[in-house]
């Protein structure tokens, strides 16, 4: 079993930014993909951006180039720098962790979640 713990979340204006972190317990390895979705109320939770532990992301296109991913796989922590924040940004960001083993499937992880709202 893996817990992922978010921190970060809150209250910013429309243009603010915002920086959440996401920590693993234990050691994870980078046979993990790390990243952040979102979920705002009465809609689907949707990809934020995912990072492989090495030079790989991938970013929802609502997201990209406003928010970076970052990740320190010493610390078992993944990062989210969020930029040029709007109201539809407004959600709970909920840290996911995944990996794929042949013969054994896919093992998913989430977070608690942190709410993220952004005011007009």
């Amino acid at each position: 079993q893996v817990q992922l713990v978010e921190s970060g979340g809150g209250l910013v204006q429309t243009g603010g930014s915002l920086s959440l972190s996401c920590a693993a317990s234990g050691s994870i390895s980078t046979e993990y993909i790390m990243g952040w979705y979102r979920q705002a109320p009465g809609q689907q939770r949707e990809l934020v951006a995912t990072h492989n532990g090495g030079t790989t992301t991938v970013y929802g296109r609502s997201v990209k180039g406003r928010f970076t991913i970052s990740r320190d796989n010493a610390k078992n922590s993944v990062y989210l720098q969020m930029n040029n924040l709007t109201p539809e940004d407004t959600a709970v960001y909920y840290c996911r962790a995944d990996r794929f083993h042949l013969g054994q499937g896919l093992a998913i992880y989430w977070g608690q979640g942190t709410q993220v709202t952004v005011s007009t």
